[in-house]
């Protein structure tokens, strides 16, 4: 079996590319940039958690309280560049989400250049992470994020 597409293709079903935003005081424009790459599975499917953690080497599983599953999470940005995003490029998503996957590679690679850290380029950030994950709920609105 070929773990790299069956993670890719497991992946592409219950897997989510999300970036977040948080205020924060340590950073010079008063907001934070949060990417991060989840897969979440009921307990009694671990295993496929622990899979994706040892095959990518980096990330966390932890309980999500919001749905009584768990989550596999890489939240490092050098982690998501160096093993999530490579993993990802060479066995590609074969649903929509391989769009909100090229939107997300486009933000680590942004933030990687320090980007981020410019009202420009936060403000450019967030229109792009609001045109990943159409499906999803938001709490602000793209203009409250905005700086």
């Amino acid at each position: 079996m070929d773990v790299d597409a069956y993670l890719s293709g497991y992946a592409d079903g219950e897997s989510c590319f999300c970036v977040s935003f948080t205020k924060s005081k340590r950073h010079s424009i008063g907001r934070e940039v949060r990417p991060s790459f989840s897969v979440s599975q009921n307990g009694n499917r671990m295993e496929i958690l622990e899979l994706f953690k040892s095959h990518f080497g980096c990330g966390t599983i932890r309980p999500d309280r919001s749905d009584k599953t768990f989550k596999y999470e890489v939240r490092s940005l050098s982690d998501l560049i160096e093993k999530v995003i490579p993993h990802f490029r060479k066995y590609p998503l074969l649903s929509g989400k391989q769009e909100d996957f090229k939107l997300f590679e486009s933000i680590c690679g942004m933030m990687s250049r320090g980007e981020h850290l410019t009202k420009e380029g936060f403000n450019r950030i967030v229109d792009l992470a609001y045109d990943m994950n159409g499906s999803g709920k938001r709490k602000y609105s793209r203009n409250e994020i905005k700086i």
